[in-house]
């Protein structure tokens, strides 16, 4: 599983409010915290970049060049910003633009600009006139859409990373399902392969503090069980990232790993979550059984669904 670091991003107001300052002390504190945790790549969020974030992704990369080497995913809809990104990248072939959708301005755009730099590009399965679509099907026809645009561009499959677009478990409990669905026929697809990525936190959005990270966890090892190649993480999240090593690995470090991992198994054989082998009077394993239903929609959520 390839990680991308979330934590740069305008979402933040206090990375936002330094961005706005040229805070560069703030910025490089901040990228050296990732750097140090090791992700494959660190997601740059600055948004539409307009007025008076012009020219942030210039700063930002200037100041990241001399940090570290990681890749980097430009995570901006202005695809001038991400130019100037990739004129400074140090190996632009091993960055990601974040994003297209299928709509075809933004894929004419982006397609131009990854033929130009050899870049990856991470292509959500939606357009502007649906949306997201509600049925794994439609989601795939749109990766197809978007593939066969690709292709007549010269860009390849490999260069790929599909985003079926996890939508808040809070909100549409079927969703995660569709979700993971979507995950596996991508892999089932395409010859030669795509890959798939996910905006991890997403499917916790809106969930108590205290149960997000559990919902995170639980939903990334699934996913993994699905065939997911990459995820958007909060890389500060030390117990997410160990216990994604643990499951891929298949070597546990604490009880709890053995339902991680048995839970991956479970999504990768097409098995029955009911066949979730866990203690039940481990507290954390039946978390992680309670939570693995709500995301497959065979409990209902509730804030409370853990003390239910």
């Amino acid at each position: 599983m390839k990680l991308i670091a979330e934590n740069l991003h305008i979402i933040s107001k206090t990375t936002k409010e330094a961005i706005l300052a040229r805070d560069s002390v703030y910025i490089e504190n901040l990228i050296k915290k990732m750097a140090e945790r090791k992700p494959d790549w660190i997601d740059l969020n600055i948004g539409p970049a307009r007025a008076n974030f012009s020219g942030t992704m210039k700063w930002l990369m200037e100041i990241l060049n001399d940090i570290t080497d990681i890749p980097v995913s430009f995570d901006t809809t202005n695809t001038e910003e991400i130019r100037e990104g990739l004129i400074l990248a140090k190996k632009p072939s091993a960055c990601l633009i974040n994003s297209t959708s299928a709509d075809i301005e933004r894929l004419e755009k982006t397609a131009a600009l990854a033929a130009e730099s050899g870049t990856n590009i991470i292509a959500l399965t939606m357009n502007s006139d649906i949306g997201i679509p509600k049925e794994c099907d439609a989601r795939l026809e749109l990766a197809m859409e978007i593939q066969s645009f690709m292709e007549n561009t010269g860009i390849c499959n490999e260069k790929l990373y599909f985003d079926p677009l996890v939508l808040p478990v809070g909100v549409d409990q079927s969703q995660a399902g569709e979700c993971l669905n979507t995950l596996r026929m991508l892999k089932e697809s395409f010859e030669p392969a795509v890959h798939s990525t996910i905006g991890l936190s997403n499917v916790s959005n809106g969930c108590p503090a205290e149960l997000r990270p559990l919902i995170n966890r639980v939903f990334l090892v699934m996913a993994a069980g699905c065939g997911l190649d990459s995820a958007i993480v909060d890389i500060f999240d030390s117990e997410l990232c160990r216990v994604i090593k643990a499951v891929e690995s298949q070597t546990p470090e604490k009880a709890s790993d053995e339902a991680f991992i048995d839970l991956y198994d479970i999504m990768k054989n097409f098995g029955e979550i009911e066949d979730l082998v866990y203690n039940a009077a481990d507290a954390e394993q039946t978390a992680i059984f309670k939570t693995a239903e709500i995301l497959l929609n065979k409990k209902v959520y509730t804030n409370s669904y853990l003390t239910v």
